[in-house]
C-alpha cells in the first residue's frame, strides 16, 4: 500500500508563474484528500517551489529547505520549480531533500507515488492574495545575454482560451475582482496556438484579453509584464476598447542605452521603447508605467547610466524594480569583461530611486480629481481607519474604511490629494456612479460600510 500523506505545506520562491503553479498544487492535493498543516504543525509532507533566476534565488532556495528540515525533521521534502530544473544534483545532496523533480509535467506525475493521482482541472482561488493570477502561457524563446530562465523553462506552451474562461469563472464565484494574467513571456501567448493558421484563425494575447473582457465584463484585467515591442497596437486597441483592462503597463527596459542593450540581446532600442510608450500614452488616459532596470551591467559607463536615467524620465515610471547586476553561470553575460564596482552599482541605485520617487510624486499629480476603482486590499499602515488598495493604473491609494467590509472589494473612488507620499480617494456616493459600478447591483455594499 502506497504511504499517502494527511498533512502537507507548499512553499513558494519566485515570480507570479511559480505563485500560480503552488497554488495549483495546494488544490492538487485537497483533491486528493491532503490538509494543510498549521502553522505549529509537522507535515507530513512539504513542497519547495523554487527559483533560479539570481544566486541569490539559489541561496534562498538552500536556506528554505534546510530550515524546514531542521524543524520539521520526519517532513518528506519534494524540491520542484526552476531551481530544481536547473541543478537537481546540488538539491539532492542537501540533508532532508526526498525527491528533486524541475518539470512540472514529471513533478505532478511523481505525485502519484504518494497516492496523490487525481489533478482539478484549474485553480478556484488564490490564497492569501486579493487579486488572482491566471498563468495563460509558458517558456520563453529569447536569448536575453544575462538570463538563465530560457534554459529551464524552454518549451513554448500557451493555454487554450476556453480552459482560460473556465478558471477566470471559478476565480470570480470565489469573489475576485481582478484577474492578472501572467506568464514566463506573456507577449508571446498564442505564438504556438496561432502557428501555421491564417491570421484570421490566430489567438494572440489581444484576442484573449478581448475575449475575456467579452465574457466577463464586470472583471477588471491586468497584464503582469510585457516586452515594449509587444505592446502592439492591436493589444493597445483592445484595452482602449475595454476600459476594464487595466491601463497600466510594465514594460521590462534593463537598461536605456543603446549599446548597453545590444550587449544585453534584448530586441529594441532607446528610441523605439519611447515611441511605443507615446504610442500608449496617446491611446490611453493617463496610463502607468512600470518597469525593472538592471543597474551595473558589464561595461556600463557613466553615460550609458545617465542615458538610462535620462528615458526613466522621459517615460515616467512610477515604480521601477531595480536589480544590481550578477553574473549567471551559464549565461553569456557571465563571461563579460570590465564588471562595475559594487559602490558604483549602490550610488547608480540611489540615483534611480530618487528619480523613482520624483515620477511618482508627479503621476500622483497628474491623478488628483479623476474618478477610479481601487480594488482594497488591506488595512492602511499610515491611517487608522482607512484602507489601501490598488488602482486601474496599478498606483497605490488609501480611502477611508473598514477592511472587513470591503476587502477585495472595488470600490469607486475620486483621487483628492497625497497623504505621507499615498494618494488618498473619497469613495463615491452611488448615484453619482450608477452607470459604472463594476458589481452587480446585489453585490453592492451600502456606502455607510465603506467611508467612515
Amino acid at each position: 500500500m502506497k504511504w499517502k500523506p494527511k498533512t502537507c505545506k507548499v512553499e513558494t520562491l519566485g515570480c507570479k508563474v511559480n505563485q500560480y503553479e503552488s497554488q495549483y498544487f495546494r488544490e492538487m492535493l485537497e483533491l486528493n484528500g491532503v490538509v494543510e498543516a498549521l502553522d505549529n504543525e509537522s507535515p507530513d509532507l512539504c513542497i519547495i517551489n523554487t527559483c533560479t533566476v539570481t544566486h541569490d534565488a539559489d541561496a534562498k532556495g538552500r536556506t528554505l529547505i534546510r530550515k524546514i528540515h531542521a524543524r520539521n525533521p520526519s517532513t518528506k521534502i519534494l524540491v520542484t520549480g526552476c531551481y530544481a530544473e536547473r541543478d537537481p544534483k546540488s538539491i539532492a545532496n542537501i540533508d532532508g531533500v526526498s525527491s528533486v523533480i524541475g518539470n512540472k509535467e514529471s513533478f505532478l506525475s511523481s505525485l502519484a507515488e504518494f497516492g496523490i493521482d487525481q489533478r482539478p482541472l484549474n485553480i478556484t482561488r488564490f490564497d492569501d492574495h486579493q487579486r488572482a493570477f491566471v498563468k495563460v502561457q509558458d517558456g520563453c524563446l529569447l536569448n536575453c545575454s544575462y538570463c538563465i530562465i530560457p534554459s529551464v523553462r524552454p518549451a513554448l506552451i500557451s493555454r487554450k482560451p476556453e480552459l482560460i474562461l473556465a478558471e477566470i469563472a471559478d476565480l470570480q464565484l470565489s469573489g475576485y475582482q481582478e484577474i492578472v494574467l501572467t506568464g514566463i513571456h506573456l507577449g508571446h501567448y498564442g505564438i504556438d496556438l496561432s502557428k501555421g493558421k491564417p491570421k484570421s484563425e490566430w489567438c494572440r494575447l489581444w484576442h484573449l484579453l478581448e475575449k475575456i473582457s467579452l465574457r466577463f465584463p464586470n472583471l477588471r484585467i491586468r497584464l503582469s509584464s510585457i516586452e515594449a515591442a509587444e505592446a502592439r497596437d492591436d493589444l493597445i486597441e483592445v484595452m482602449r476598447t475595454h476600459p476594464l483592462v487595466a491601463p497600466h503597463f510594465h514594460l521590462c527596459l534593463q537598461s536605456g542605452s543603446d549599446e548597453i542593450l545590444r550587449q544585453m540581446r534584448r530586441r529594441y532600442s532607446r528610441q523605439g521603447f519611447i515611441d511605443r510608450c507615446e504610442r500608449i500614452s496617446n491611446a490611453l488616459d493617463r496610463p502607468g508605467f512600470s518597469t525593472d532596470i538592471i543597474i551595473g551591467f558589464p561595461g556600463e559607463t557613466d553615460a550609458d547610466f545617465d542615458s538610462t536615467c535620462d528615458l526613466s524620465q522621459k517615460i515616467g515610471f512610477f515604480k521601477m524594480h531595480l536589480f544590481p547586476y550578477s553574473p549567471r553561470e551559464g549565461t553569456p553575460a557571465a563571461s563579460l569583461k570590465d564588471p562595475v564596482p559594487a559602490p558604483v552599482k549602490l550610488q547608480r541605485r540611489k540615483i534611480l530611486e530618487q528619480i523613482e520617487q520624483e515620477n511618482l510624486q508627479k503621476y500622483q499629480k497628474c491623478l488628483l480629481g479623476i474618478n477610479e476603482y481601487i480594488l482594497v486590499e488591506s488595512k492602511s499602515a499610515k491611517r487608522s481607519g482607512w484602507v489601501e488598495g490598488t488602482s486601474s493604473r496599478g498606483i497605490r491609494v488609501m480611502l477611508p474604511g473598514m477592511i472587513d467590509a470591503v476587502r477585495r472589494k472595488m470600490i469607486p473612488v475620486t483621487i483628492t490629494g497625497v497623504y505621507q507620499g499615498m494618494l488618498e480617494a473619497e469613495p463615491l456616493p452611488y448615484q453619482e456612479t450608477d452607470e459604472l459600478i463594476l458589481l452587480p447591483a446585489k453585490q453592492r455594499m451600502p456606502l455607510a460600510l465603506i467611508s467612515i
